[in-house]
């Protein structure tokens, strides 16, 4: 059996070791990949001479997903958790603890908001739970839009924005509650008459499971995890596992149907060749997506050219320990949209990572910081020297450090995030639902279900698992 996996990120590999280990030995996989290297957005560098990732930085542990893949792959070892290192929200010019009691940014009756808002936007969290409130069951709309109707401008900008900033590199004004908060859609699907009460009702399990310790209560487990050596060991592993024969620089410009099953036009458009395949999985950005499925899936096709980018930047140096003295005891910090600076957070990894302090590493201190969200691609069209100067002034701002960086790495994400906009969910549903009806193909990736990791590991498992069955039809 033969099985072309298009696209050479997490969830390419995922699928083509999944597929391995469902089809056996004899099958032939081949992953094709246009980039020089396999990974996507996941990419660890040798930043001063130890591995640090440049890419997404951590995965959340508690899904089951990574730990299990982590385990077949004799990776346990290398699986570390964040320090007790706690992270900072910038705010009204001045630096605060990240406010405890809401969900991604959502207030809940136990949210401590001081400090963050103004007496206007307190009052205004007060008084959301006496205001009737009007939801549309099973319907969707921007979180943003919500907030600031219930809560006026603040809570938008100032908590949710650089929270959700991070994992979308998008604005909450355009992205969708039922896709980017599932939990608290529906909980107001269920009849939660505030948003404050739905929060609290989706965030009860969580709130239970992180309450102090009593004497029968077990210890919560760690949130986020990361790898020892950075991603690569992750992606190597995959790799080697899957046996998987690997095509770099190879674009793949065209997908067909064939007498046996599936060709594949790979290269240049004036030298192409073939790929014959009898199953195929894509796992590659909607663009992509969307131009592969065009001619075969016309339909899923249309509404995949629906979801949109967002390019960022990620700018990771390195300083001698002497020279960030003033470097602030935190995980790191993240910026609220209404301030006057060109990063949207900055991650002290040397002080949330143990396995990067530097007693455990060169004695080096490592951080990492982000530009950039949807729409704003012109504010990332300088050169390298430009984005770290200006990453170097807002941290002289934020930590006082003004020393020269030892070591210094420029990573530009092009369309590296998919967001996730109001209908989302009943995009995908509708992209999956037309491919699902062609024998031989199924789709993965971070377009689709969620932008994690562990997401995308999980689509790749999915569609690793339907192709896998299908070949072994006893018909076949």
């Amino acid at each position: 059996m033969r099985v072309a996996v298009i696209g050479g990120g997490i969830s390419g590999l995922a699928a083509a070791h999944r597929l391995r280990g469902l089809l056996g030995p004899a099958a032939t996989i081949t992953v094709v990949e246009r980039a020089e290297r396999l990974g996507g957005v996941l990419r660890t560098i040798d930043l001063g001479g130890v591995p640090f990732d440049v890419g997404a930085e951590a995965f959340l542990a508690r899904p089951p997903e990574v730990p299990a893949l982590l385990a077949e792959l004799d990776l346990r070892d290398a699986l570390v958790h964040p320090t007790a290192a706690a992270p900072t929200l910038r705010v009204g010019g001045r630096t605060r603890p990240l406010p405890a009691g809401t969900l991604l940014g959502v207030p809940t009756s136990r949210a401590r908001l001081n400090g963050v808002l103004s007496p206007a936007g307190l009052a205004a969290v007060v008084a959301e739970p006496d205001r009737s409130l009007r939801w549309v069951r099973g319907g969707d709309t921007a979180l943003g839009g919500l907030l600031r109707e219930r809560f006026g401008d603040e809570v938008a900008d100032r908590i949710a924005d650089p929270l959700l900033g991070g994992v979308y590199a998008g604005r909450v004004d355009g992205l969708g509650v039922r896709a980017t908060i599932p939990a608290l859609a529906a909980a107001l699907d269920a009849g939660a008459p505030s948003v404050i009460a739905a929060a609290d009702s989706a965030s009860r399990g969580i709130s239970e499971c992180e309450s102090v310790n009593s004497r029968d209560r077990v210890a919560p487990a760690p949130m986020f995890g990361a790898l020892r050596g950075g991603y690569r060991m992750l992606l190597d592993a995959l790799t080697s596992a899957s046996g998987a024969r690997i095509r770099l620089n190879t674009t793949a410009r065209g997908l067909e149907r064939s007498a046996s099953g599936w060709r594949i036009v790979l290269g240049p458009s004036i030298e192409p060749e073939t790929l014959e395949a009898d199953a195929v999985v894509l796992a590659v950005p909607a663009p992509a997506l969307r131009r592969l499925l065009d001619d075969v899936v016309p339909a899923a096709a249309a509404v995949t050219g629906e979801i949109e980018l967002a390019s960022s930047v990620v700018v990771a140096m390195a300083y001698r320990a002497t020279d960030t003295c003033t470097l602030p005891l935190a995980s790191g910090v993240l910026i609220a949209a209404d301030e006057p600076l060109s990063i949207k957070a900055a991650t002290y990894a040397s002080a949330k990572w143990g396995h990067l302090a530097p007693e455990a590493t060169d004695g080096m201190v490592r951080l990492r910081a982000s530009l950039g969200r949807f729409g704003e691609t012109t504010t990332l069209q300088v050169d390298d020297a430009e984005l770290v100067a200006r990453v170097r002034a807002d941290l002289a701002t934020l930590t006082g450090v003004t020393a020269e960086p030892v070591a210094v790495h420029v990573q530009r994400w092009g369309g590296g995030l998919p967001q996730y906009a109001v209908g989302h969910g009943e995009r995908v549903a509708a992209i999956e639902a037309a491919v699902a009806a062609v024998p031989g193909l199924a789709v993965a990736g971070s377009a689709l279900h969620g932008v994690g990791v562990p997401a995308c590991v999980r689509t790749a498992q999915a569609a690793a698992e339907r192709v896998a069955a299908w070949l072994s039809e006893p018909a076949r």
